[in-house]
């Protein structure tokens, strides 16, 4: 569906400031929304919201439907009365501009703990009922989530495939055990997503009331040592015996790598999700809809054709394309859950087909500015080749910072980047870009934080196909400037996307 013309900031919330050593829902988060309402933005894009696993990457998570209880703010805890300021008191000194995941996970989870404690035994009618609420409504993928979580830490953190076989394989008589004699980490972990849905709505009510839509992403896979995978083991192509992935996802050798990207992932038995209806592909896009107002399909070719890579691969070159039933699943969406606002990541090997399967379903596709400058005037990442439905990036979580990227690109890409703009103005490279993508016909527009407070390489969000040292960074607390704001929102109207009245 195309939008009105707008634009809006990239930032993981990890990325905020915090005296807890990541990013999380609390003061700084509303603070941030305060300053896209005054710098005339709309949108507020985030990254995948699920629990994270291996390398912290937020499209490697343990569910594709729960929410990253790293995120909970422990001093929202305390306004809640299941936390109080004196357990904070020996915290250590978390860097400012980095999230030290190994320090941070066992202080967070320790807090965690208290909190479910308290909840359990002080709770209010009121809480216990709003808690019930929860469970209830979302039981369909947090029953199998937290007794998931639950076996995984009796497993010392072991892939379900390698836990013994009446477990991995869900034997009805093994789980009702099981479900016993985990009964207080099952409760845990129940608690903790109910309190993150619950912090995380009063955000996302937040923003809305101040006219900013949250654009969620949707990773195309999901984790193979995940809830989903454990719980659904039909819906993905596994080894019969082992459990592995049969057929790994990933894509061929592209611009960020010359042995392509293999994720890992197991890729669909789409043969066996088209029987059921796709019902798990509509639970996960329901699910979606409780956290976020516009949906980002990462890998978007893949619902047309997907890389499937052979197990015992350790690149990506070996795989194949094979074909997927995408025109049935979104027919499928549409008719269960309406016409969806939903963004494509149509980045990489695009094919007519895959254009196709885009505007059949009017879903703007994604133009990136990094990738205009290395060819011809027929690049359509060049501004003037861009149709309307579109969403245009400086640059993506996946992507340097702008001013890392041009202080690094070859000298060819570089100087058709400066022919383009005539000179780098006063402002510096970073918000040249900004104007570029700002002034472009694009109904949309989405330029990461970075860009916005001009940093370099060392705040790159992520480099791909690299397994650690990613995710990570920060900005600290005052960046987020009154002049900065200033600039950003007379820009910001100037190139007509400022709110309507403002």
């Amino acid at each position: 569906m195309p939008f009105p013309r707008s634009s809006g900031i990239l930032l993981h919330p990890s990325s905020f400031p915090s005296r807890f050593g990541i990013g999380d829902l609390g003061l700084e988060a509303y603070d941030f929304i305060d300053f896209l309402k005054n710098s005339y933005q709309q949108y507020w894009q985030v990254l995948p919201l699920g629990p994270t696993g291996y390398g912290n990457s937020p499209y490697m998570c343990y569910s594709a439907m729960a929410g990253n209880f790293f995120l909970i703010s422990p001093e929202k805890l305390v306004d809640e009365g299941l936390l109080v300021s004196q357990d904070f008191a020996n915290l250590p000194e978390f860097p400012a501009d980095k999230a030290d995941f190994e320090q941070v996970i066992p202080i967070k989870v320790n807090l965690l703990k208290k909190a479910s404690n308290n909840f359990k035994t002080h709770a209010t009618d009121v809480q216990r009922k709003a808690f019930h609420h929860f469970c209830n409504t979302k039981g369909y993928w947090l029953n199998n989530y937290a007794l998931f979580m639950a076996i995984k830490d009796a497993q010392n953190g072991a892939s379900w495939h390698t836990w013994e076989s009446e477990l991995a394989q869900r034997e009805a008589v093994a789980l009702a055990q099981i479900e016993q004699d985990l009964a207080q980490e099952i409760f845990y972990y129940k608690f903790v997503e109910y309190e993150f849905f619950r912090q995380w709505s009063e955000l996302k009510s937040y923003a809305n009331q101040n006219g900013i839509d949250i654009i969620g992403d949707i990773p195309i896979y999901v984790a193979h040592d995940s809830a989903d995978v454990w719980a659904n083991p039909d819906n993905f192509a596994l080894d019969q015996e082992t459990g592995t992935a049969a057929l790994m996802a990933g894509v061929p050798p592209d611009y960020f790598s010359a042995t392509g990207q293999l994720w890992g992932n197991p890729v669909y038995n789409w043969e066996e999700l088209q029987k059921q209806d796709f019902k798990w592909w509509v639970q996960r896009f329901e699910s979606m809809l409780d956290y976020v107002d516009i949906i980002r399909i990462d890998h978007f070719r893949g619902f047309d054709t997907y890389w499937a890579v052979p197990q015992g691969e350790e690149t990506a070159i070996n795989g194949e394309w094979i074909e997927a039933p995408g025109v049935a699943l979104f027919e499928v969406i549409k008719q269960k859950l309406g016409k969806l606002p939903i963004l494509a990541e149509d980045l990489g090997i695009i094919t007519k087909e895959v254009e196709g399967l885009r505007d059949q379903f009017e879903f703007p596709g994604m133009k990136v500015l990094h990738f205009a400058f290395g060819s011809d005037p027929g690049n359509p990442f060049l501004p003037f080749n861009y149709p309307h439905n579109a969403v245009v990036y400086t640059g993506t979580h996946d992507n340097d910072t702008t001013l890392g990227w041009f202080n690094t690109t070859n000298d060819y890409e570089k100087q058709n980047l400066l022919l383009y703009l005539g000179s780098i103005s006063p402002d510096g490279i970073s918000w040249d870009l900004i104007r570029l993508a700002l002034s472009s016909i694009a109904n949309q527009a989405i330029i990461p934080l970075q860009d916005v407070l001009g940093l370099g390489t060392e705040a790159r969000m992520n480099y791909p196909g690299k397994a650690e040292g990613n995710w990570d960074w920060r900005y600290q607390s005052g960046c987020l400037t009154q002049e900065l704001s200033d600039r950003l929102r007379i820009i910001t109207k100037l190139y007509g996307r400022a709110p309507r009245n403002s």
